[in-house]
């Protein structure tokens, strides 16, 4: 299976690239996995809305540059759906079985995404109701997709 984390920004701090690093490494052996960081548009300090939705476009389109026509989209989206631990490996699992072996999880910047990404995405995912710093849900994604793979492979992880 082939995964792609396709982000809005770069990582800033030095505590979430190496633990974006650390589970990359720990991922290896599950699937092939890569982010791709596109650019984050500058947020107008006003937050006027006219100016928000042209950011949003802007972000969108590049996203939407990077994925192809038979890539299945996930959208981290707080209005999505939410799934347990359990449930979203046998999410990925399920996919997998289909013969989808090319996934895109898609996490938008500090604006979220455009509805141009959330159109074309196959499955909305919420982690929480609470709105995260798009940088720390990179990582906490990860750590999900470490755990999910775990859990299919039956091998025990820490709770």
């Amino acid at each position: 299976m082939q995964i792609t984390l396709l982000c809005v920004g770069k990582l800033k701090e030095d505590f979430l690239r190496l633990a974006q690093r650390e589970y990359l490494k720990r991922l290896q052996s599950y699937a092939r996995l890569e982010v791709v960081e596109t650019r984050e548009e500058a947020l107008p300090p006003s937050g006027e809305k006219g100016a928000v939705e042209a950011v949003l476009k802007k972000e969108g389109e590049h996203l939407l540059q990077r994925i192809p026509d038979n890539g299945y989209v996930i959208a981290l989206d707080r209005e999505g759906v939410m799934l347990s631990s359990e449930e979203f490996a046998g999410f990925l699992q399920n996919l997998r079985l289909q013969g989808q072996s090319k996934l895109y999880f898609v996490i938008g910047g500090s604006a979220g995404l455009a509805g141009t990404v959330l159109a074309r995405a196959s499955m909305r995912l919420s982690f929480s109701r609470f709105t995260f710093p798009h940088q720390l849900m990179r990582i906490i994604l990860l750590e999900q997709l470490y755990r999910a793979f775990k859990i299919i492979r039956g091998e025990k992880y820490h709770r």
